[in-house]
Formats: C-alpha cells, sequence, structure tokens
C-alpha cells in the first residue's frame, strides 16, 4: 500500500479533520471538493507538516515518523501555496552542475528534467518573479517528476495553466504511471483533469469524506434529475442521494440514473458530472 489514512484528525477552532483513505499501486485517486473543505490540510497531514492528533497515516506500509531519508525521496510533492524563491533563475539552482536544492535526491535527473524544460518552454535566464502563473506551475510538476519518485502528491499541479498545457501535464502523468508501481493523489478545481486521469474519486466536505467512488462510475450511472413539483411529489426516493429546491421543481441527485430512465421516461435526467456532484452533495439536503 502506498499511502492509508485511517481517521487522521486534526482541529483548528470549530473544523475538524477526519479523513479515512488510501492508496495502491497502479492508482491515481483524486480528491475533489469546495475551496476550504480539507484537502490542503489533508495534503498536508499526509506530508507531516501539520501533525495530527489521532488517527494513523502510513506511507510505503510505514508511519510517517518511521520512514528512511531514502523512502522520503521516494514522494513527489506539489503544493498549491509553495514555490521557489522569486530572484532565483532555473540556471541559478545548477550551481556546481547539480541541483543544490535537490542534492538529497540521489536519483535525480538534471538531464531528463533539462530536457523537459526545453519540451515546456521553461525560460533558464529568467528570474521567477518574471514567470507567468502557468511557467511557476509547470515548473513545479517538472521539479516532482525529476527524480523519480513512487509516490506523488499533487495539489492543484494544473493550477494557471491553459488548457494545451494542462493536457500535456497530464499526459506526464499517465506516462509516469506507465509501469503500474506507482501511484498518485491530487486535487484539482478543473474536473475535466480530474475525470480524464483519476481511477477513484474521494470528496471531502467539512473536513471529512463523504463520498468515495470510481470515477467511470460516477460518470456513467449517477446522473442530476429535473422534476417538476408535481413529478417529484410521485418520485421514487429511495435511490436519490440529495435534493436542492429550484425555482421550477427540483434537482435531485442519483446513483441509479438508469433506474430512473427505464419507470420514469417523463423525467429529464441530465448526465453526472463531477462539478455537478460536488454542487449537489455540498448545496443539496438529503432525502
Amino acid at each position: 500500500m502506498l499511502l492509508r489514512m485511517e481517521h487522521v484528525k486534526k482541529q483548528y477552532g470549530q473544523f475538524v479533520l477526519d479523513v479515512s483513505l488510501q492508496l495502491e499501486e497502479g492508482q491515481v485517486i483524486g480528491l475533489i471538493g469546495a475551496n476550504g473543505a480539507g484537502k490542503s490540510t489533508t495534503f498536508k497531514s499526509i506530508l507531516g507538516l501539520i501533525f495530527s492528533e489521532e488517527g494513523e497515516c502510513t506511507i510505503f506500509d510505514k508511519p510517517i515518523k518511521g520512514l528512511s531519508p531514502k523512502e522520503k525521496e521516494q514522494i513527489g510533492v506539489v503544493l498549491a501555496e509553495a514555490g521557489f524563491s522569486g530572484y532565483l533563475t532555473v540556471k541559478d539552482v545548477f550551481p556546481r552542475g547539480k541541483v543544490d536544492i535537490f542534492i538529497s535526491y540521489e536519483d535525480f535527473s538534471k538531464e531528463e528534467f533539462m530536457g523537459k524544460c526545453n519540451r515546456f518552454q521553461i525560460p533558464l535566464d529568467k528570474k521567477i518573479k518574471d514567470f507567468s502563473t502557468g511557467m511557476k506551475a509547470k515548473l513545479k510538476v517538472l521539479l516532482a517528476l525529476s527524480h523519480n519518485a513512487k509516490l506523488l502528491i499533487l495539489d492543484e499541479p494544473t493550477a494557471g495553466l491553459d488548457v494545451v498545457m494542462r493536457e500535456e501535464v497530464l499526459d506526464m502523468l499517465r506516462e509516469y504511471m506507465e509501469d503500474g508501481t506507482k501511484g498518485i493523489l491530487i486535487s484539482s478545481h478543473i474536473s475535466s483533469d480530474l475525470e480524464g486521469i483519476c481511477d477513484e474519486l474521494y470528496m471531502i466536505d467539512n473536513g471529512k469524506i463523504v463520498m468515495h467512488e470510481e470515477t467511470d462510475v460516477l460518470l456513467s450511472d449517477y446522473g442530476v434529475i429535473k422534476a417538476t413539483e408535481e413529478q417529484y411529489a410521485k418520485l421514487e426516493k429511495k435511490y436519490l442521494l440529495r435534493v436542492k429546491k429550484e425555482p421550477y421543481g427540483y434537482n435531485c441527485l442519483t446513483k441509479t440514473k438508469r433506474y430512473y430512465a427505464e419507470n420514469n421516461p417523463e423525467l429529464t435526467i441530465e448526465k453526472g458530472t463531477i462539478d455537478e456532484f460536488i454542487m449537489m452533495m455540498i448545496r443539496g439536503e438529503e432525502v
């Protein structure tokens, strides 16, 4: 098991994180939820940047504190709020032909990193403070991919990238996963990124995991029913997850849209999307 969290808890005032999830070799897991739901706190907890008050988190089947320096090198990280000194250039981190900030990473490949800088048009002589948002995002991802990590922890790695660059970064992540021995935990506000790469999704809301589902199942079986007041009154409710009152009637989230399509052909049923799912789980009410 690459990563396992069992009721990892951390409290900040009224906010309480309580997360359980697991990531196996060959898997890409997405963590979804609204801003402030607990995604970044979860990532920091995994990395030992904050200390949990209860529960257990293991990486490579070991507690975080028990990881050897070599095992820690097997973790590649992109954090949304982390960055580099703006007064450095990419070349500045190669003063002696080796990346000083990566000097402890035995498997760091300068050649691979420089090749990817060229591929993604990252300037070597420009100060990082003058980089665009997209350039900074690409640089963080390239560094995370350049030391042969076994586990990637990626918090909003494609933020600021245009659609072409995002797809190229996702292609790099797919290539990274090809040998079947690695894993990725990723969060993103861009649902199409998650749909295109994640095997499973965990949704977090107010610090707690409220859903765990295979991505294919969510996209194929879940749906949103658009029902008038009269249609909703007659609707079988046992297969509804959330309901949201609208001016025309109700939006209803279901994980068995086929049942309603077969038994209520008069209903309008829209295919589920990650964005719609998040909105309904947060704003909708339990039936």
